[in-house]
């Protein structure tokens, strides 16, 4: 039976160019290969739940700029379904990616800092649902999301703490932080527990992942390989975590099911060649 996700958050159109080395200060350099493609850390998570098997719906602002029409034919070229609660007018920004051939690791310029004034919105669609992930840009959504999940596990992505957070955290049943996390009021990732989540986590990329409970705390190993393209590793980290939770997984085999699946995403090189390895 497929399982149902609701993807609250970003979406951008990402510019990734994959060079050498990062130029320095009024440095130009050439790219060896460049690729336009849907990117954002919710947009990226559904895309993960989708190669998975599940029914992916992304509430997100897209717009009919160019920019938002290529990201929209990307969405439902994976199958995700998208729910676009953009203003008139809005135009997507694009995020900048300057990927490393030697490393595979990247530099990021996100172009989505401004907030979009979204007005009066209604309530998301629930139907079908069985998990919910926000990753606290598009504040008002992911504040309705949250608030209405219920009983459906909430999924926290803490790449970095955003205002909403203290409002979300309260109704999360997850938070999967990055190792950059840093809550201002100086907590460490395992203290959120005390808001109210089940499971607490901390991912480090290549590096074992951690978990807290309130019963007991440990760590995933991912597999070693060699990293070509880190690109959006951690959004389908998140995704694959979705997915397993909304799978029936307990939550240390979801952790597994999903450092597994950010592992084979870093061995494709390129924004969606990784999906048909998941």
């Amino acid at each position: 039976m497929s399982v149902g996700g609701l993807f609250v958050g970003l979406a951008t159109l990402d510019v990734v160019q994959r060079v050498d080395r990062l130029p320095g200060a009024d440095e130009k350099t050439v790219a060896g290969e460049s690729w336009l493609a849907a990117g954002g850390p919710a947009a990226v998570a559904a895309i993960a739940f989708a190669a998975l098997g599940g029914h992916a719906r992304l509430w997100t602002a897209i717009g009919t700029s160019p920019a938002g029409r290529l990201v929209a034919d990307d969405l439902a070229s994976a199958g995700v379904e998208v729910v676009d609660v953009a203003p008139p007018g809005f135009e997507l920004a694009p995020s900048t990616v300057l990927l490393g051939a030697g490393s595979g690791e990247r530099a990021v310029v996100s172009g989505s800092g401004r907030p979009v004034a979204f007005g009066k919105i209604a309530g998301p669609d629930l139907s079908g649902v069985d998990v919910v992930l926000v990753d606290g840009h598009h504040e008002p959504l992911c504040r309705s999301a949250a608030l209405a999940a219920g009983s459906v596990p909430v999924v926290v992505d803490a790449g970095s703490h955003k205002p909403v957070f203290d409002d979300v955290l309260a109704f999360a049943t997850d938070v999967i932080c990055s190792a950059d996390y840093v809550h201002p009021a100086g907590l460490a990732p395992r203290e959120l527990l005390a808001s109210g989540p089940r499971l607490v986590a901390v991912s480090h990329g290549g590096s074992p992942l951690e978990w807290w409970t309130a019963e007991a705390s440990g760590t995933v190993v991912p597999e070693l390989v060699t990293a070509v393209d880190t690109v959006g590793a951690g959004d389908v980290l998140h995704g694959a975590y979705c997915h397993g939770l909304a799978s029936g997984l307990d939550r240390v085999a979801a952790l597994e099911r999903a450092v597994a699946a950010a592992t084979e995403r870093v061995r494709h090189l390129g924004p969606f060649a990784w999906r048909a390895a998941l």
